[in-house]
């Protein structure tokens, strides 16, 4: 097999990464040279380290770099010299010291290696002029941020204008955890007007703007890339307004419960207050308490009742947003559908711009779309076009402006509910086609009169996702699902709906899956809660997740799942066979055993141990090299050679069409497991008291290579395709965030081809 992953294993010295004192972010010491001395000094020092002269003045030069470092990536010590002219001027003076030394070993080994002096010459120039840089930033941030406080403070309240280390740092990402640069400052309007001034003063003052609600978002918008950025957040605009069950549409000829609400909401309050009044607020993401509504806007959010009703754009009558000049905008849905909006040939928005200082209109315009731009085919959501025939906000991330309030339409939801737990056994290729299959049948069932039936969510998981968030299997005879859809059926007959949710039962039977119907209110909010904790994917991570939205046709959707699981089963074991290198490079090592009196020498102990347990590592190792270099290799010339590498087997289920070696790892019938196959062995090797600390590392070195495993996880909300494509990754494990980039690739072609 031809990995298009990077090698495992090479014969070069390992990658110095992180030679550079006090670095604890995920920056490597390449990246921290290149942002502090440029690329072209890196290469330099590159090619100093191949000629390995890199010494003492390297490490002086490192120890600068990293003292300038600690202060850029920490707010609380940035403050700390800011306030404090003395402990600055020391840490300048340290820095200084240690370029004079470096300076003074230059000059002694100038004349004996002229190249070499020049090449030293230039780091020292550089490093210098970085210590110049970093003595400067001292100085332009007190006056930026004096001229920031002057200017900011005639619109809002000096509190609300935050420089401190603790509103920077919670700025500085979003949920993905990905930390660039802090920003400069973080602001928090109390008004929609205050808004519109912040960001022309921003502009005066020559900022980047990132709009913020909850942070709740995997895709990055709210990280500041430069850092001289000003977050906005939107968390004191809480406005809900009281629910207008009868209002007036423009353009509809019925009336229609509506509600406002200001941006930084909480999208679970509008629920809340929704439901209490009988009715359903439609945009329901699986953040919903912690997301606001601004983001929900800016974002297209959607949830599990979009397959009834849509995501936040069919669902918005009007938004109001501050645009990128500080001037006002309002948008606002003329005659609208009250459903989904690809449903409605022809989609009309009424487009006003206000003046920010004298709120005099500078324009109006109609913006008329055919219903279909706003849908791809089948697709719910199309994350492919954030255009969106150049509708203003929606599906934006915050680039185009800033949303400040909207207003929302609520649904009332059909008396009668049954909540369906399918859980599927077989392969995910075989049991993903149910998910049409569910789809047509309620398709075909009325949608108007007494005996509507209609399906008002629907949450796909895949086995990854069913095992982070603790899923407890409801037929307990199979073990853990390779997938489980949950889904809600309404309508006005009580009947007619159990008909149906009895229907999709029998219909998903087929296919190998369990069926599970709750009635009651309490057992489908039981149902419900694993759809809830779905962030916890991330739970063996540092909370960093890679998010991917792949736009997958239904039909497709089994083939975009067979190839994940290629992908996955590749990672899995190119982590297992770093698990051997590693337990090999431990055990070649001095080995920690507990001595007691009357013992032998510490090697008459160990005896031939190590040896056997060398091995056995070898004996699986290559084994499971095997089985990694050979997953393409048709089942029947694989079978032919499992006696020759020790490989047991199982009854093969997979009922693939072409089988090959990964269809026996993808069905479990072959396992690579350190529990069954080694670490039993390792057990019975160092056996007894005495070895017990030799097992203790040898479990703690797997967990430390455990660790580091990359693997994609699979949900989709509604099953309208658009699948989310999830990578848990830790921040700062440098050689995982590379793999799991290697692995967005090949998942970016798969969803291509």
């Amino acid at each position: 097999m031809d990995s298009e992953f990077a090698p495992l294993f090479t014969d070069a010295a390992p990658a110095r990464l992180r030679e550079i004192p006090y670095n604890y972010t995920s920056f490597s010491d390449r990246e921290i040279v290149i942002r502090l001395l440029g690329e072209d000094n890196w290469r330099i020092l590159e090619s100093l380290r191949d000629e390995r002269i890199t010494g003492r003045s390297a490490r002086m030069l490192f120890e600068v770099l990293g003292d300038i470092w600690a202060v850029q990536r920490n707010p609380y010590l940035e403050d700390d010299l800011l306030d404090n002219r003395q402990r600055r001027q020391a840490l300048l003076d340290a820095l200084r010291h240690r370029l004079k030394q470096m300076q003074k070993r230059h000059a002694e080994h100038e004349a004996e290696f002229p190249d070499r002096a020049r090449r030293v010459g230039l780091l020292i120039d550089a490093a210098d002029q970085a210590v110049n840089a970093f003595e400067a930033h001292f100085d332009r941030t007190r006056e930026m941020r004096r001229k920031a406080l002057a200017l900011l403070s005639k619109h809002t309240r000096k509190d609300n204008i935050r420089f401190d280390g603790f509103a920077r740092v919670s700025h500085v990402t979003d949920a993905t955890d990905w930390r660039v640069e802090y920003p400069f400052v973080v602001l928090y309007p109390n008004s929609e007007q205050e808004v519109s001034h912040m960001v022309r003063d921003c502009i005066k003052l020559g900022l980047t703007i990132i709009p913020r609600g909850g942070g709740t978002g995997y895709t990055g918008g709210a990280v500041p890339l430069t850092p001289y950025s000003a977050v906005i957040n939107t968390e004191k605009l809480i406005e809900i307004g009281r629910i207008e069950p009868d209002s007036v549409l423009p353009g509809v000829t019925e009336n229609y419960a509506t509600i406002f609400t200001g941006a930084g909401v909480v999208t679970r309050r509008v629920m809340d207050a929704a439901d209490n009044a009988g009715l359903v607020f439609a945009c329901d993401p699986t953040s919903a308490d912690a997301s606001c509504i601004g983001g929900n806007v800016a974002m297209n959010a959607g949830g599990k009742k979009a397959v009834l009703w849509g995501t936040a754009l069919d669902n918005l009558l009007s938004w109001r947003m501050v645009m990128p000049d500080g001037n006002w905008l309002e948008v606002e849905r003329y005659n609208h559908n009250l459903g989904k909006i690809h449903d409605q040939a022809q989609v009309t928005f009424n487009i006003k711009s206000f003046d920010a200082k004298t709120d005099k209109p500078i324009s109006e315009q109609q913006l008329v779309l055919p219903g279909s731009l706003f849908r791809k085919g089948e697709l719910g959501k199309d994350v492919t076009d954030k255009f969106l025939g150049g509708l203003p906000g929606i599906q934006k991330e915050g680039c185009d402006g800033i949303i400040t309030s909207a207003r929302w339409i609520l649904h009332k939801m059909p008396p009668h509910t049954r909540t369906f737990c399918l859980e599927f056994y077989g392969q995910v290729r075989e049991a993903v086609p149910a998910i049409v299959e569910i789809r047509d049948y309620l398709a075909s069932l009325p949608k108007t009169g007494p005996n509507r039936v209609m399906l008002a969510g629907l949450e796909h998981l895949d086995d990854r996702y069913v095992k982070a968030v603790g899923y407890a299997s409801k037929a307990k005879q199979h073990g853990r699902p390779k997938m489980v859809l949950i889904g809600d059926i309404v309508g006005d007959d009580d009947t007619q709906v159990a008909l149906a949710a009895s229907e999709i039962v029998r219909l998903c039977n087929a296919r190998g899956a369990e069926g599970f119907i709750a009635v009651s209110p309490e057992t489908r909010k039981r149902f419900w809660l694993d759809r809830a904790r779905t962030a916890a994917i991330a739970k063996h991570t540092n909370a960093f997740k890679i998010n991917e939205d792949v736009v997958i046709p239904l039909p497709r959707m089994g083939d975009y799942c067979d190839g994940i699981e290629r992908i996955n089963i590749e990672l899995s074991l190119r982590n297992k066979l770093r698990l051997c290198q590693a337990l090999a490079d431990f055990l070649a090592g001095d080995l920690p055993v507990r001595f007691y009196e009357g013992d032998n020498n510490k090697e008459e102990l160990i005896w031939d141990r190590r040896k056997q347990a060398q091995d056995a590592i070898i004996e699986v190792r290559e084994r499971w090299q095997w089985l990694y270099d050979h997953l393409d290799l048709p089942l029947a010339q694989a079978e032919a050679l499992f006696d020759q590498h020790g490989i047991t087997a199982g009854e093969l289920s997979n009922r693939a069409d072409q089988p090959s070696l990964f269809h026996r790892l993808q069905d479990h019938s072959i396992r690579a497991s350190w529990k069954l196959e080694l670490l039993p062995r390792l057990h019975e090797i160092f056996e007894g008291d005495s070895f017990r600390p030799v097992i203790e590392r040898l479990e703690a070195v797997h967990k430390d290579i455990l660790r580091g495993r990359v693997f994609v996880a699979l949900h989709m909300h509604a099953g309208d395709g658009n699948v989310h494509t999830n990578l848990p990754v830790n921040s700062d494990h440098y050689d995982m965030l590379q793999e799991a980039n290697a692995a967005v690739a090949r998942i970016m072609a798969l969803a291509r081809s």
